[in-house]
C-alpha cells in the first residue's frame, strides 16, 4: 500500500490562519548573491539542459538561504529583476498553479521554488503574473539536474505496513485532511522582504537519516524519506528555527505527535514523532523558542526528531536551510 512519508491529525484540530505573523530576522540576501546562484544556466548559452542544470546545481554562494541545489527535492532561487512591488510567481505542479516564495526588494526579487522528490530531470519554469491589469505574463526557465538517493532498508512493527482496514480509512482520512495543511499560504505584504531564510537545526544530535532516502520497510518499498532525522533522546526540547505561527498540532497515525509551523509564502516546516507538543494552533513562536519535546512516536525504531521543510507544498531537504 502506498503511504505518505507523514499523516496528519483530525480535521478538528486544524485551523489555518489567512495572514501568519510576520518572520523577522537578519537582513534579505544580497542582489549579487541572489543573481550569482539564480542565473548559472543563463552563463551557458547553446549548452544541453543537462549542462546547464550541473552547473546550477552547486550551492550558492556563503550568506544565501536556502542554498540552491536544482535537483530533485532540492531548491531553485530564480532572478526576477527590479519591481516596485513583489511580483507573483506560480509553479505548475499537476493541476494546480501553485504560488511561490518570492524575497528581496524593489532592487532584486528572487523567486524561492522547492523541487519535487518526483520531479523529471529537464527544463522547467514558473510564471510571473503581470503587475498591472491588462500586462502579460512571463516566464522564467531552470533546469533541473538528476539525482539519485540511497536506499535504506527498516524493520518496523508489522502493523505500520500491512494496515487493517481501520488503520488505512483512518490514514485516508488524515491524508486528505493533510493536503489543507500543506496548502496553508500566508501573504506578506506587498513590497516587505522576507529576511534571511537560515534556520536553526532545532534540535541538537546527529543526523541518523538523510533526507531523500528511498525508504524499504519490512522489505516493501514506501514513499522516499521526505525530511532529516536527528537523533535525540525522548524529552529533549525542540526550538523553533524561524519566527512562525502554529498551524497544526496533532496525533497521526505514521509520525506519531506531530506539530505544523508557518513562516510565510508557503514555507513550512514539520516536526514529529514527539512525545510532548506545549502549543496549540494559533500560537505565534520567535526563532529558539522551545515548543515541543523529542519522542518515539508512531513509525518509529527509536527515539529521533523526523523534522521536515516544505516550500509551495512539496518537501525539499531541510540541510539547504542550514550550515554544513
Amino acid at each position: 500500500m502506498p503511504t505518505l512519508p507523514f499523516a496528519p491529525p483530525p480535521a478538528s484540530s486544524f485551523a489555518p490562519r489567512a495572514n501568519a505573523a510576520r518572520v523577522r530576522g537578519p537582513a534579505a540576501v544580497s542582489r549579487r548573491a541572489a543573481l550569482a546562484a539564480a542565473g548559472a544556466w543563463l552563463a551557458l548559452p547553446g549548452t544541453t539542459w543537462a549542462a546547464r542544470a550541473a552547473a546550477a546545481a552547486p550551492s550558492a554562494a556563503p550568506g544565501v538561504w536556502p542554498q540552491a541545489l536544482q535537483v530533485p527535492g532540492g531548491v531553485a532561487r530564480l532572478s526576477l529583476g527590479p519591481a516596485a512591488m513583489r511580483p507573483v510567481v506560480q509553479v505548475r505542479q499537476g493541476d494546480a498553479d501553485v504560488p511561490v516564495l518570492v524575497t528581496g526588494d524593489a532592487i532584486e526579487w528572487t523567486a524561492v521554488v522547492g523541487i519535487a522528490l518526483a520531479a523529471a530531470p529537464g527544463d522547467a519554469q514558473v510564471t510571473v503574473q503581470p503587475a498591472a491589469a491588462g500586462g502579460a505574463a512571463r516566464t522564467v526557465p531552470f533546469s533541473i539536474a538528476p539525482k539519485r538517493y540511497a536506499e535504506q532498508q527498516l524493520k518496523v512493527s508489522p502493523r505500520t505496513v500491512d494496515l487493517s482496514p481501520e488503520d488505512q480509512a483512518r490514514y485516508e482520512r488524515e491524508r486528505d485532511h493533510q493536503a489543507v495543511v500543506m496548502a496553508t499560504f500566508s501573504e506578506q505584504p506587498a513590497g516587505v522582504a522576507l529576511p534571511s531564510l537560515q534556520m536553526r537545526v532545532p534540535v541538537p544530535g546527529r543526523r541518523s537519516s538523510s533526507f531523500g532516502l528511498r525508504r524499504v520497510f519490512n522489505g516493501q518499498p514506501r514513499n522516499p524519506h521526505s525530511g532529516m532525522d536527528i537523533a535525540a533522546a525522548t524529552g529533549t526540547p525542540v526550538v523553533a528555527p524561524l519566527p512562525a505561527r502554529v498551524i497544526d498540532v496533532g496525533d497521526y497515525f505514521f509520525n506519531g505527535g506531530t506539530v505544523w509551523l508557518d513562516h510565510g509564502q508557503g514555507l513550512l516546516s514539520m516536526y514529529c514523532h514527539l512525545s510532548r507538543m506545549d502549543v496549540q494552533v494559533g500560537d505565534v513562536l520567535q526563532a529558539g523558542d522551545a515548543f515541543c519535546k523529542v519522542g518515539a512516536t508512531g513509525r518509529v525504531t527509536g527515539p529521533h526528531l523526523h523534522w521536515g521543510v516544505m516550500l509551495n507544498r512539496t518537501m525539499v531537504d531541510p540541510a539547504l536551510f542550514v550550515p554544513a
